[in-house]
């Protein structure tokens, strides 16, 4: 994915500027956009209002005085000659690159409506001219415009959020004493003071102090980290109650926050499929609008109508085959389903992760750390008569309190956040090879595995014995709490099912697909999981190096599939699959080589990204019908294929239903935001 991913990029920057698609507003702003539009409309409006057309056709008679006459030809030149001059610079760029596209459409459109119109003003040809058609196509043309910029920029909101995380000035720390620098002064190897509850301004290490910091907003992990010295720290996260000394590895551009700022910005430019689909019907619809516009005046001069006739019949084709809809119809779905996403904590990076995600029929897993926590939890606790299950948890957390063992850990995490409050110890030590031993509340007990059983030759009732039994079985650790040789209590110990993994393969089920499970875990552990998950398949015992060919195996059965995983050694089977869903943006690999990055780390979220897919699919699709769907109509009409029975289509109507399927488009896409996700 890495390389053919480089290679997407590259080919985006050889089209810019030049693809028919939206790349043309390369310089351009909302802003550029927004005021031509003021400006046009306000010059539209006389032009429209002393038209001989609308005032026959609404009935109204409009002030005359010397010169009122010349108010639409003198105002609609100036329309065109403001308003219209970004689309034919469009063009120009189009045609150099021998892509003609929607600019190419738009000016056509603009550019005949304006000679036409004055070779009529003129008294060359007897016909209607076109003004106030022209200064309107204008006008809509830039509305368009403008909407579609501003709904890029707010798509791109997600990364001025991402920005705002940054401090702008830091505190570096010199012989001389402290003092406040802006970040972009820092270079490696100085050392900046965080105070409390300060964000980080900078990657780096800390040199000296401690502190609980929150990195939720990089790597999606809720809790605070505990940072000591020699730890790394990560710009833009922030401190908590202590202050920290760290040297700076990494400033500006080089910290892991505007990393993933970069594949936002990436993901935003990625042209997806569905806009290549949008730039070839602009395309395929100037090949069909020349050449309707070519034969119709063919037909009709061979008839032997009159040539202004004629020709009037090639202005409304071209003017009403202009269909800024089209333009219109995918940015404006792309921008929503974006800024959607970002909102749901996706990270879309290559568009066409999001476009393919609808197709997908199995969803594979890497376990540890993406179904799993990546920690050990009691999953399971078995006491002897006279003795709870609190009381037991609490005791044995109190003796394995000072333990740095990742087990007891876990057994220490299961009593915090079940609320136990645990004991202090005393006389910790431990017992070689066996367990531990500890003084709690003036009792002394044991703790460990099968081996410290035999040891103390403990009396173990038989219900402990089972659960320990039924543990080993699922490759769980099952450690033993001891007082005087008696057995108190059993603790299965394993790598902890996240809570949301349930909720989320439910989802997916109850959407038809498949979901497997890879792990390098014994089969025994693996299957404990699956079972509890109702996964369908399961990898157990996969080296790393062999991920990628599991996913390739899925796919050789004919599979669309997704993988999804935390860590580095999951980033070439995320390149496999066909879409990479990378979990906690914090693991730079996994996350350059995902087409989309889980920012909250929940697993819930996956259904999340089928559902938006097919809601914008679906949106895609209704649109670009709308938008091109008419012109199969209006065409063969404003050709005058009905003029025998007197069915003309004037240029007028022409524009006012170009502008009406714009609107359609609009909203519709619109709509999209109502999509439960």
């Amino acid at each position: 994915m890495s390389a053919n991913h480089g290679d997407h990029g590259h080919h985006g920057h050889h089209e810019h500027g030049a693809d028919g698609g939206h790349d043309h507003h390369e310089g351009h702003s909302p802003e550029m956009f927004r005021e031509k539009f003021w400006l046009s409309l306000v010059l539209t409006l006389p032009v429209v209002f002393w038209s001989a057309h609308i005032q026959d056709l609404l009935g109204y008679q409009a002030p005359t005085f010397p010169g009122s006459d010349w108010i639409p030809p003198v105002l609609g030149t100036v329309v065109f000659l403001y308003g219209g001059l970004v689309f034919l610079k469009g063009a120009a760029g189009e045609l150099r690159a021998r892509l003609p596209g929607m600019m190419t459409l738009i000016s056509l459109a603009i550019a005949v409506a304006f000679v036409f119109s004055w070779v009529v003003q003129l008294g060359l040809i007897d016909a209607e001219a076109l003004w106030w058609e022209l200064a309107t196509l204008v006008t809509i043309m830039l509305l368009g415009h403008w909407i579609e910029m501003r709904s890029i920029e707010q798509a791109q909101g997600a990364l001025q959020e991402l920005a705002k995380l940054l401090p702008d000035t830091a505190t570096r720390l010199t012989d001389e004493g402290q003092e406040d620098v802006p970040v972009s002064e820092l270079e490696d190897g100085d050392l900046v003071l965080v105070r409390p509850g300060e964000n980080v301004p900078v990657d780096g290490v800390v040199r000296k102090g401690s502190s609980d910091l929150n990195e939720a907003m990089i790597t999606g992990e809720s809790r605070p980290v505990k940072k000591g010295e020699g730890d790394q720290v990560i710009a833009g996260t922030i401190n908590g109650e202590g202050s920290l000394r760290v040297e700076v590895t990494g400033t500006g551009e080089d910290t892991k926050l505007s990393g993933i700022m970069r594949l936002v910005a990436e993901a935003q430019e990625s042209k997806s499929r569905a806009q290549h689909l949008a730039d070839r019907a602009a395309q395929w619809l100037t090949g069909v609008a020349i050449g309707a516009g070519v034969l119709t005046l063919v037909v009709w001069q061979f008839i032997g109508a009159p040539i202004d006739f004629s020709i009037v019949r090639v202005v409304t084709v071209l003017v009403i085959a202009c269909p800024h809809a089209l333009g219109l119809a995918v940015p404006l779905v792309v921008a929503i389903s974006t800024t959607m996403g970002a909102q749901a904590g996706l990270l879309v990076r290559d568009r066409r992760g999001l476009e393919e995600a609808r197709n997908l029929d199995t969803v594979v897993f890497d376990k540890t750390g993406t179904l799993t926590l990546g920690e050990f939890r009691v999953v399971e606790v078995g006491v002897a008569d006279g003795t709870s299950e609190d009381e037991a948890l609490r005791i044995a957390a109190g003796v394995e309190s000072e333990s740095e063992h990742p087990i007891a850990r876990g057994i220490v995490k299961t009593a915090e956040e079940r609320e136990v409050e645990i004991p202090p110890a005393d006389d910790f030590r431990a017992i070689t090879g066996k367990g531990v031993a500890a003084t709690v509340e003036g009792n002394e007990y044991h703790m460990g595995g099968p081996a410290l059983l035999e040891v103390e030759d403990a009396q173990v009732p038989d219900t402990l014995r089972e659960l320990a039994e039924a543990a080993t079985n699922r490759g769980q650790a099952a450690i033993y709490l001891l007082r005087d040789g008696q057995a108190l209590a059993a603790f299965a110990v394993a790598d902890a099912v996240r809570e949301e993994s349930r909720e989320a393969i439910q989802a997916l089920h109850h959407r038809g697909i498949h979901v497997a499970m890879l792990t390098g875990d014994a089969q025994a552990v693996a299957d404990a999981v699956a079972a509890e998950l109702e996964i369908d398949t399961v990898f157990a015992e996969v080296l790393p190096e062999d991920k990628a060919s599991k996913v390739k195996e899925l796919q050789e059965q004919g599979r669309k599939v997704a993988m999804v995983g935390d860590g580095v050694n999951d980033a070439p089977a995320l390149a496999t699959a066909d879409i990479g869903i990378a979990i906690g943006a914090g693991t730079d690999v996994a996350v350059e080589a995902g087409h989309i990055v889980l920012v909250r780390s929940d697993p819930r979220d996956i259904p999340l990204i089928i559902e938006l897919s097919r809601a914008t699919y679906r949106k895609m699709v209704q649109n670009l019908w709308w938008a091109a769907g008419y012109n199969i109509f209006a065409i063969p009409l404003a050709a005058g294929v009905l003029a025998a029975w007197g069915i003309l289509l004037t240029p007028a109507v022409g524009a006012v239903l170009m502008s009406a399927s714009t609107v359609i488009v609009a909203v519709n896409a619109q709509l999209l935001r109502r999509a439960t996700l």
